[in-house]
């Protein structure tokens, strides 16, 4: 796969408190993502809770998910590590399983400079052979990669697409205009923080990819229709009907939400420690808003 398009949808990776990932019920999160069609599966995303995972239930998470996919579906992988080389052996991992392309963020403890990122990314994709798309999440890596340096890793073999943040709707056509300017003709460019994703895609962008369409990928899959039809309308109505969903994401964190979403479904998953699930109000809020919006 050589270039991402359309809609990636992320889901949640349920684990028991020792890490070990539950297949059976990651196995019923993914199963209704390839029945509606998804353009690809983005496994141990931020959602996928990958910083938490070791690097054995990675692999099984990624082997259960490419063999339901069955070739049908691209599946992008989480393959961020501290360490260069740890990263190198993850991307190994996901090639050997059957990814499509790793989804690799500049995960660090000391801040990184823009050539050490460089480096960074230019080794895991020589040495893994996996293509890799840039994950641009400076919210949890507190690094932010400029069009410029994504420019830079554009024209590195092996390096096919950016997940941007789309931080500010009003601001995404210009975003999406630079890094046009700054890569090559069929890279990738794509956005998540789904509360501006409709605007990402009036804009042009080629992907989107999305926390809800993890859970509820429907009505994401009608957005991204309506978007690429030219049917501006009513992919802003559709966005404008999911405006309590994004108030969610916006007040508990996506990743919360999602697994609020994910037992709604009958997964029973709670995030890996510390982080804390919904208290029973915010679960509840979850649960009034889901039903009076009929998602499916």
């Amino acid at each position: 796969m050589t270039n991402l398009k359309g809609l990636s949808a992320f889901p949640i990776t349920p684990s028991d408190r020792d890490g070990r990932v539950d297949v059976g019920a990651l196995r019923a999160l993914v199963e209704p993502l390839l029945a509606a069609r998804v353009d690809s599966i983005g496994l141990l995303g931020s959602t996928g809770s990958y910083p938490y995972l070791s690097r054995d239930e990675r692999r099984r998470a990624v082997q259960a998910t490419v063999r339901l996919a069955e070739g049908t579906t691209p599946v992008l992988v989480g393959i961020g590590s501290l360490r260069t080389d740890d990263t190198v052996r993850l991307a190994q991992d996901a090639r050997d399983a059957g990814a499509a392309a790793g989804l690799l963020a500049a995960v660090s403890y000391t801040p990184l400079t823009d050539d050490e990122v460089f480096n960074h990314f230019q080794t895991v994709a020589r040495e893994s052979g996996l293509p890799i798309c840039i994950y641009d999440n400076p919210g949890t890596t507190h690094f932010r990669f400029t069009p410029a340096l994504i420019g830079r890793l554009s024209r590195v073999d092996g390096i096919v697409a950016v997940k941007s943040p789309a931080l500010d709707a009003v601001a995404v056509p210009g975003h999406l205009s630079e890094l046009r300017a700054a890569t090559p003709a069929g890279f990738s460019l794509g956005y998540s923080a789904d509360w501006n994703c409709t605007a990402a895609l009036l804009a042009g962008c080629d992907t989107w990819y999305s926390v809800l369409a993890g859970v509820f990928p429907g009505i994401c899959l009608e957005i991204v229709r309506a978007a690429t039809s030219g049917n501006a309308a009513e992919a802003r109505r559709l966005d404008a009907r999911l405006q309590p969903v994004w108030e969610l994401f916006k007040t508990f964190s996506s990743i919360r939400v999602a697994y609020a979403m994910a037992n709604l479904r009958g997964i029973h998953a709670q995030p890996p420690l510390p982080v804390m699930p919904l208290s029973a109000e915010g679960q509840q809020r979850v649960k009034e808003i889901v039903a009076a919006m009929q998602l499916d």
